[in-house]
């Protein structure tokens, strides 16, 4: 029987939407919805790992509770002093600048720039990380230059290009404020002010800084119907063959660790070799911090210079593989040449495919809340 050119177009339409199913390993979407939202994660598929990722992997789950150090336990008037201090731009040289003004949140805890602004207006060359979930993060800045959030308190005070301000004038500042002596002492105890206090209440301020429940969140503790279906099939995607687990894992979607995607930009302009700035060491040349992807479809642009406007973009460039730069003959003994992460491969992704991941990654969203500035001690 001689098939109308009707009846051809819906029999190829359903040989591929069929046989785009198989690359989902053994499950259809109704399958895949009723495994990851039942609320055990022994029935979820297994992740596509690489060999090293294994031993210390932990799955994507929900946001585990921010802890606080013994040396600099929570309280609510500690947090209200950093969360006043981190408002305050009389920190800076210029006494115009904040650390809110580069990590607002309005703009997902971050300023929305490919890069920022700082003292007399200078750009920076890397992008505002955001602060949400700080607390979860091992080290901080994209190069990992502090172990934690009480160090990291001091970097921006100090850098030219941001706060352009010695600590030690910054501290004499604030403790010049009259109005302050009373915020120190409801928070510590004592009216004094110094900079321990100072990187301790802000630290406090930064670890409260917390996403709230997401859609991803919600379906994967048993609201099935909650997912699109795209964004059931991204989810699986994610973590089969997109291949985002092996970096973006935990429930802080991150690993913690630094890796090359290959945009370092190494001997050419914008050259920025990230981690080795720090450690020196030849392999961790153009290495650069996982960042978290909750709250991702609030905190672009994205990557360490914020190169990518859209999420449409990142994913696009991961499933070409990245940037793999070649040496060039006058490269070929350089021992600091960076070699692209072995992570880092072409995904052959299809146009649906895309859409789902990155209806996935919007899934990652929790509700905005404004934080209302505070008002400044004189």
């Amino acid at each position: 029987m001689k098939m109308n050119r009707i009846q051809l177009v819906i029999l190829v339409g359903i040989v591929l939407l069929f046989s785009g199913f198989k690359i989902y390993q053994e499950f259809n979407l109704d399958q895949l919805r009723q495994r990851y939202s039942s609320g055990d994660y022994s029935q979820w598929p297994q992740p596509h790992l690489d060999k090293g990722v294994e031993k210390d992997f932990k799955d994507i789950g929900s946001l585990p509770k921010t802890q606080y150090p013994k040396d600099n336990t929570y309280n609510k008037e500690k947090e209200k002093l950093g969360k006043t201090l981190f408002f305050d731009p009389r920190l800076s040289g210029s006494g115009q600048i904040a650390c809110a003004s580069c990590h607002d949140s309005e703009l997902g805890w971050g300023d929305g720039r490919r890069v920022s602004y700082g003292h007399n207006r200078q750009l920076g060359k890397r992008n505002a990380m955001t602060l949400l979930n700080v607390g979860l993060a091992d080290s901080l800045f994209w190069d990992g230059r502090s172990v934690s959030l009480e160090e990291q308190a001091g970097f921006p005070v100090e850098d030219s290009l941001e706060m352009h301000s010695p600590l030690n004038l910054a501290v004499e500042r604030i403790a010049a404020i009259k109005g302050y002596e009373n915020l120190f002492l409801e928070a510590f105890g004592s009216p004094e002010i110094n900079e321990e206090r100072i990187r301790k209440a802000m630290a406090t301020f930064e670890r409260g800084i917390v996403s709230e429940s997401t859609k991803f969140d919600r379906f994967i503790a048993g609201e099935s119907d909650i997912y699109s279906d795209d964004e059931v099939l991204g989810l699986h995607l994610f973590r089969t063959k997109a291949r985002c687990i092996n970096c973006h894992n935990t429930g802080y979607f991150s690993d913690n660790e630094f890796h090359n995607t290959g945009l370092n930009y190494y001997g050419r302009r914008f050259e920025d070799l990230g981690l080795f700035e720090v450690t020196g060491k030849k392999e961790d040349v153009g290495k650069f911090k996982t960042s978290t992807l909750r709250e991702i479809s609030r905190t672009g642009p994205y990557m360490h210079n914020g190169l990518f406007p859209h999420l449409e973009g990142v994913v696009n460039m991961y499933d070409a593989g990245m940037f793999q730069p070649k040496r060039k003959k006058s490269q070929l003994k350089d021992s600091l040449f960076p070699i692209t992460s072995s992570l880092i491969k072409k995904l052959d992704l299809s146009d649906r495919e895309k859409k789902a991941l990155v209806a996935f990654l919007k899934s990652l969203e929790s509700r905005n809340k404004r934080e209302n500035p505070p008002v400044l001690p004189e």
